[in-house]
């Protein structure tokens, strides 16, 4: 199946998107883009220092050649802006002056603070991309740091979205490895989701899993063109995160492109983690995640669950009280303790649940072992795919040693209420087996004895 026919059939399907333009030359369209969908209403271009002289002054310039009316526009100053809250607000107290349609161009920062604040006003907007550097241009949600903590706030997608090829091969050098990375990540919160469905956790949103786990192998497949830039790996990465929104869209939630991998970056996001005095991208720390969640999948899938004991996993397992003092203990910020309590109540499990998953999980695993083996790739395959690409593979080259994210492991469960391979691993009680697998002498992250009894005395 073509790119073309392939995107047409997917939009078609879309809850929020009407129209797609990926190419060469695509930001000129913008103003017919436009048009197509609302007429002769004024437009607004929303960006940032960078993105408007990467793309926004030729949008500009766009909209003013074609004589449609396009106000001055709103261009934030600051060198590190980033998708909180605050600047939320500020976009929306401009928008609130006047009823011009917004046109976001940038990239993940610029299209969340515009799809949130254009929704809070009941008004579409359009998204013009300056970089493949992640799955939320064509997402149902944006993803916003508010009160200390990245929180997903339900809004509809752009109406239109726009990805000038020539543009975003001109993006600066890793911000396209970011986007693979991010991509990458669906083949391991595609397994996380088929562990939901089959648990009973959460089914899996047919139309959505297809959208983006049908063409992914193919999607993924070039590596190394995203790190020299090749205009098909660049296009293929460009429609693979496109359909990951798309999917998202779909589903009405993040599921069907993030599972625990993300949980590990958003983790590192509410602890405020930086490397080099600046926090490193999301991409980059979802790579991390993912290597981790897969490291962690090929140990589980060495166990015969199919023999599990299942009485001892429910007479181990801690009632929520002793759960709560656990996640007392292991958070002592304030603001990340709040969400780490929400989410462990919120997905708390009495023994007679447990004991009643569990035995179905023995008598499916032979079965469920193999279908995630074929959605799976290797650790190997994983770390050697987003070398190629240019994103990091060891966790010391985003600020992560080995001891902080053998403990991102246990923290990472208690922030989010999805279901996982974290949550598989806690009922199963085969975590800490797991972990001094992975960080073991012969694991993929090794931790001498010293530095792993300091940690254990300090937890």
């Amino acid at each position: 199946m073509s790119q073309t026919t392939s995107l047409s059939h997917i939009l078609q399907t879309a809850s929020d998107t009407r129209a797609l333009e990926i190419g060469k030359g695509a930001l000129k369209k913008t103003p017919e883009t436009f048009r197509q969908l609302f007429g002769n209403k004024e437009s607004v271009i929303v960006a940032d220092i960078n993105t408007f002289a990467a793309a926004g002054k030729e949008v500009f310039a766009a909209f003013q050649n074609s004589a449609h009316s396009c106000r001055e526009p709103f261009v934030y100053s600051e060198p590190d802006l980033y998708a909180e809250h605050d600047y939320v607000v500020r976009l929306e107290e401009s928008l609130r002056q006047h009823d011009a349609i917004p046109v976001a161009v940038g990239s993940g920062t610029i299209n969340d603070l515009t799809k949130l604040a254009a929704h809070r006003l009941n008004r579409p907007y359009v998204c013009v991309g300056t970089a493949a550097s992640m799955d939320g241009y064509t997402a149902f949600g944006a993803s916003i740091t508010y009160k200390g903590s990245k929180q997903t706030f339900e809004c509809p997608a752009p109406r239109a979205a726009l990805a000038d090829l020539d543009v975003i091969c001109a993006a600066p050098k890793p911000m396209n490895a970011w986007g693979y990375a991010d991509l990458l990540a669906k083949v391991t919160a595609g397994a996380d989701w088929m562990l939901a469905d089959a648990l009973g956790a959460e089914p899996i949103h047919q139309q959505g899993w297809e959208i983006i786990q049908g063409r992914l192998r193919q999607l993924i497949a070039e590596p190394r063109g995203v790190r020299e830039n090749s205009p098909s790996a660049i296009a293929r990465l460009v429609e693979g995160l496109m359909v990951a929104g798309f999917a998202m869209q779909a589903a009405r939630n993040s599921r069907a492109a993030s599972g625990a991998e993300h949980q590990f970056s958003h983790l590192w996001d509410m602890q405020h983690h930086t490397h080099q005095g600046k926090a490193p991208s999301h991409g980059f720390k979802v790579g991390i995640g993912t290597l981790a969640v897969a490291a962690l999948y090929e140990f589980l899938l060495n166990q015969p669950l199919e023999k599990l004991d299942i009485e001892a996993c429910c007479s181990r397992w801690p009632d929520q009280a002793t759960t709560e003092a656990t996640v007392q203990r292991l958070f002592p910020e304030k603001e990340l303790l709040s969400v780490a309590m929400t989410e462990t109540r919120a997905k708390a499990v009495q023994t007679l649940d447990l004991r009643a998953q569990l035995d179905k999980l023995r008598k499916i695993w032979p079965d469920l072992k193999e279908r995630l083996q074929q959605q799976l790739l290797p650790f190997a395959e994983i770390k050697s795919m987003l070398r190629e690409a240019g994103a990091p593979v060891e966790p010391e080259e985003i600020g992560i040693s080995h001891e902080r994210l053998r403990q991102s492991f246990r923290l990472a469960y208690f922030t989010r209420r999805r279901f996982t391979i974290l949550d598989l691993a806690m009922r199963t009680g085969l975590l800490d087996k797991g972990l001094e697998h992975i960080f073991g002498p012969t694991g993929p992250w090794p931790i001498k004895v010293e530095s792993l009894a300091a940690e254990t005395t300090h937890r």
